[in-house]
């Protein structure tokens, strides 16, 4: 008998967890027909490769980079498979739909660095250019067309899909769409099929096939071999200019901004929002694109102190939940600012006190640094004011001034005004010193007449 190890978890490798996901997606049916085009993209790409090194034609290479990039489009048809069989969890609680926006990303950026390469070997062969060999250039020109367009109209990929809409148009797409309108403006019947843009990986595929066709034939007629450079470099451009606009889209649904085209929308939303019965205030409102159609937001809304929360939450809710379809809405209340007693805070005995309760005064500095005269620092070089008060300034202990009533707040302050006689009789006083002398201050040592010293007597 073993040992038992209890809550131990056990630890899988990345393989492991790989080969279990795709175990998952491949129980799916609609996953076969992906991974048997997956199977057949292999086998084509293997071939156009010998082709292109038997043949010595870069053009052919440029364009079998195409069929590289359909495996890369179902590969990211078989996550966005997994992404649809895949639930919320505590690590991603918004779901999985961003892995299938960073595998668009992805493929579209490997497109584009693959046409770079391209590029850099053309600049090379312009410098001194090989031989082409057209024995089966042609050949394998129409056998990646068909294996490409076949694909792209077999399996509907969805993120693909969604891209080549939403992000705007490639040069390519421009100029086709100029020509387009140019001849169903003579054949009003093929408006539906060019316009308004076709798809991009359809035209990229017709329009590669043609710049090969081309270089076929001015080799053949005229052997002009650098004529296969400029087609390399023509579907380089193309390739490049294709798959920039979805980068662009897809890089800026990684970073969580907002869509262009819903701002104007969420702007009339958060209008109708912040005139509803109860809401004050709508702010610190955030909305971003959690993967391709859905959109994600969190606002905070402000609301009366005797609205229903319930209430306001649902009128939030009903109105944003159009847009927006995975929403958070905080709702808190507004809050009125009752003034404060103090700015210190108050000690625990002083709140039992029913009698009296005490003003504290500020601590002093040392006492040989200030005049009991004036209360003021004394400067040995400084003459002595021309007017001396007895004023007590800061050197007063605490005064603790006498009451009967009951203070409000329900600290156990005293408030009300004491009668008149009341006053004149107990008067107010210093702890240790005895009823005052006067009515008008609670000290018994100020003079009751300017100019005075403090023994009472007149100054000379």
């Amino acid at each position: 008998q073993g040992t038992i190890h209890l809550f131990r978890k056990s630890q899988r490798s990345l393989v492991g967890k790989l080969t279990h996901e795709f175990r998952l997606v491949a129980a799916d049916r609609r996953s076969w027909k992906i991974l048997l085009f997956g199977a057949i993209n292999l086998i084509c790409i293997g071939f156009l490769l010998m082709w292109c090194s038997s043949t010595n034609s870069i053009a052919l290479t440029a364009y079998t980079y195409l069929t590289i990039f359909d495996l890369f489009s179902l590969i990211t048809c078989l996550i966005s498979y997994w992404v649809m069989m895949k639930k919320p969890s505590p690590v991603y609680s918004f779901g999985f739909e961003r892995f299938e926006v960073l595998a668009v990303f992805a493929s579209t950026v490997l497109a584009q660095l693959g046409a770079l390469f391209i590029l850099k070997e053309s600049a090379e062969r312009f410098l001194e250019q090989p031989e082409i060999h057209t024995g089966r250039l042609l050949v394998g020109t129409f056998v990646a067309l068909f294996f490409n367009l076949f694909t792209m109209l077999s399996i509907r990929n969805k993120p693909f899909a969604y891209v080549s809409e939403a992000a705007s148009t490639s040069w390519l797409q421009e100029h086709v769409a100029d020509l387009s309108r140019s001849i169903c403006g003579i054949i009003p019947g093929l408006s539906s099929i060019f316009l308004p843009r076709m798809n991009p990986f359809v035209l990229i595929d017709i329009a590669g096939a043609l710049a090969l066709c081309i270089t076929y034939m001015l080799i053949e007629i005229n052997n002009y071999f650098a004529v296969d450079t400029a087609s390399a470099i023509a579907i380089a451009l193309m390739t490049f200019g294709t798959m920039y606009p979805m980068s662009v889209y897809s890089g800026k649904v990684l970073l969580q901004t907002t869509p262009p085209h819903v701002i104007g929308q969420l702007d009339k939303l958060l209008r109708e929002v912040s005139t509803l019965d109860g809401v004050l205030e709508v702010r610190n409102e955030h909305f971003w694109t959690l993967g391709f159609g859905t959109l994600a937001g969190s606002v905070h809304v402000r609301i009366r102190r005797d609205a229903n929360e319930q209430m306001v939450l649902a009128h939030v809710t009903n109105r944003l939940y159009t847009l927006v379809s995975t929403l958070t809405v905080q709702i808190f209340k507004d809050d009125w600012i009752r003034p404060t007693l103090s700015s210190v805070p108050i000690a625990n005995n002083i709140l039992n006190l029913s009698d009296h309760h005490v003003i504290p005064m500020p601590s002093l500095k040392a006492a040989d640094n200030l005049n009991p005269v004036t209360s003021t620092p004394a400067k040995p070089s400084s003459p002595p004011p021309e007017f001396s008060f007895n004023t007590p300034g800061k050197n007063v202990s605490p005064v603790i001034l006498l009451n009967t009533q009951t203070k409000p707040y329900g600290l156990g302050f005293n408030h009300g005004s004491a009668p008149y006689s009341s006053v004149l009789n107990q008067g107010l006083g210093i702890p240790g010193m005895g009823a005052a002398q006067g009515f008008r201050t609670g000290f018994t040592n100020v003079p009751s007449r300017y100019g005075t010293n403090t023994r009472g007597q007149p100054r000379p």
